[in-house]
């Protein structure tokens, strides 16, 4: 008699932990949505910025334009490419939500996550400084700051890059719950 309960015990363990990954396997889908609607918001945002503002004249005029920067350019690029991994990855998502015991595939994901990880935060970090030297400059190198001129400008790259280091945060809660995934497998 004891050792049916004791299989009986293994079995609902079994079948709990296979609960478990499914529930993390859902929240794993559900925040690769989001992580794509931000990389992807973030991408557009900066890809469309531009302000132009007229100087003395009509006919003179400044403009400030997101490619006007190589930072800025690998900045769309890097959020472009993390978008269109995670639409990539979604079926995979699916697949782990079907069989929650899947470890192959858990692993390429975690992989692939860190390496889009990486991407993500080199575009976001890189195009921050130049944000930042935007918003303050640097008197010591004859920077000036163009905030005060391009307002708008500003605006539309600083929020750029919330909804970037957004999907950095969920990047790195990704590779967790896949981790974490894994380890319950074991």
């Amino acid at each position: 008699m004891k050792e049916g309960a004791a299989v009986e015990l293994g079995d609902s363990s079994k079948a709990a932990s296979r609960g478990n990954n499914r529930g993390i396997s859902i929240l794993d889908f559900i925040l690769r949505i989001i992580a794509f609607v931000c990389t992807l918001g973030s991408a557009i945002a900066m890809g469309t910025t531009n302000e132009t503002l007229p100087f003395f004249t009509q006919f003179i005029r400044f403009r400030a334009e997101y490619d006007d920067l190589p930072t800025l350019i690998f900045f769309v690029i890097a959020n472009a490419v993390v978008s269109g991994y995670l639409i990539l990855s979604l079926p995979i998502s699916i697949f782990h939500i079907m069989r929650s015991r899947a470890q192959n595939s858990r692993i390429i994901l975690i992989i692939l996550d860190t390496s889009m990880l990486a991407l993500l935060t080199a575009g976001a970090s890189a195009s921050a400084a130049i944000v930042y030297l935007a918003h303050k400059g640097n008197t010591r190198t004859n920077w000036f700051s163009i905030c005060q001129q391009f307002n708008s400008f500003c605006e539309r790259i600083s929020g750029s890059l919330i909804g970037s280091f957004g999907g950095v945060a969920l990047f790195i809660l990704l590779i967790l719950l896949s981790a974490v995934a894994l380890s319950r497998q074991r």
